[in-house]
């Protein structure tokens, strides 16, 4: 019996450690062949050298489990490092079928004291960096499929975040990038299924290195019990959508954590109002959305706090 992912190739970003770690296991233990992604990592034990990487830790793990993965060493951020990521997969396995995105930093801070560094290193590393790998990944689908003449096998999940659905008040810069990487997983979906290819994103809830300050105040896991916040249970659902059993599942986003997954519905439109004449005039407008928004609860917006109180029933 063939595994689900057997021939398949795939990239996995910020895995050398947390998140993307378990998630490039899971992707080799379902039968892919991995390019474990993680950025500057040569050097950190005070050797230089490249194999005391967590990303080829990564690598060597697979590799002991009879599992085929290379090592990347590059910025997703970095445009040409991205470039050189999808040519690595590409050059090493003759394709690349899976992308999963999931590197990421965080610089938490409220609004009114964030830096401009603290903004923009954020974006650049989840919302570019989304963007980079997807770019060169597209661009290889799309030659692949106009070369065939049909679509081929294509496979995006992106990591967003609750940050961006509840509205995270200390994580200006981290719900914004989240945000956009649902608008840009969105915008992928319908640009490249006539390619084949679908994109979703997660919003993984997951205790890792990145996230212990966060989740700090969570009630760590009795003895022989798997964390509720071990990324052990997120990786699943990566192996999931990046299979063929997920062809249908497209454009979609999806909560999961703790034995529990969630499918997000679009927004939908609450309430519509017209104008008695051409346009609207200050006055009209006062007259109508005045009353409506006094009847809504205090406090209520377009943020869906409610998905923080998910867990598994």
């Amino acid at each position: 019996m063939s595994l689900p992912l057997e021939g398949l190739s795939a990239i996995v970003t910020g895995a050398g450690r947390g998140l993307g770690r378990v998630e490039a296991l899971e992707l080799a233990r379902l039968g892919a062949s991995v390019v474990v992604n993680d950025y500057g990592q040569p050097g950190r034990d005070g050797s230089g050298d490249a194999s005391a990487a967590p990303a080829q830790e990564v690598v060597d793990e697979i590799r002991a489990e009879g599992g085929h993965a290379v090592a990347h060493l590059g910025d997703i951020a970095d445009h040409e490092s991205a470039r050189g990521l999808v040519d690595l997969a590409v050059g090493t396995y003759g394709k690349l079928d899976i992308l999963v995105n999931n590197a990421g930093i965080l610089r938490d801070r409220m609004i009114f004291s964030m830096s401009e560094d603290e903004w923009d290193s954020v974006i650049r590393v989840h919302l570019k960096g989304h963007f980079n790998t997807t770019h060169f990944a597209s661009v290889h689908w799309r030659g692949r499929s106009k070369a065939a003449g049909a679509p081929v096998y294509g496979r995006v999940v992106n990591t967003s975040s609750e940050a961006f659905l509840a509205g995270s008040a200390g994580q200006p810069n981290y719900a914004a990038a989240k945000g956009g990487i649902v608008g840009l997983t969105t915008s992928t979906a319908l640009a490249l299924g006539k390619y084949g290819v679908t994109a979703n994103a997660i919003c993984p809830r997951a205790r890792t290195r990145m996230t212990e300050d966060v989740f700090a105040g969570f009630a760590e896991p009795g003895e022989g019990q798997l964390d509720p916040l071990a990324p052990e249970h997120v990786a699943p659902l990566v192996g999931y959508l990046a299979s063929p059993a997920a062809a249908r599942v497209n454009g979609q986003l999806l909560v999961v954590h703790g034995g529990m997954v969630a499918v997000v519905e679009r927004p939908r439109v609450a309430a519509t109002f017209d104008s008695s004449k051409e346009t609207f005039s200050y006055e009209e407008l006062d007259g109508v959305l005045s009353p409506y928004y006094a009847s809504r609860p205090d406090g209520e917006t377009f943020a869906a706090a409610e998905v923080l109180g998910l867990k598994r029933g």
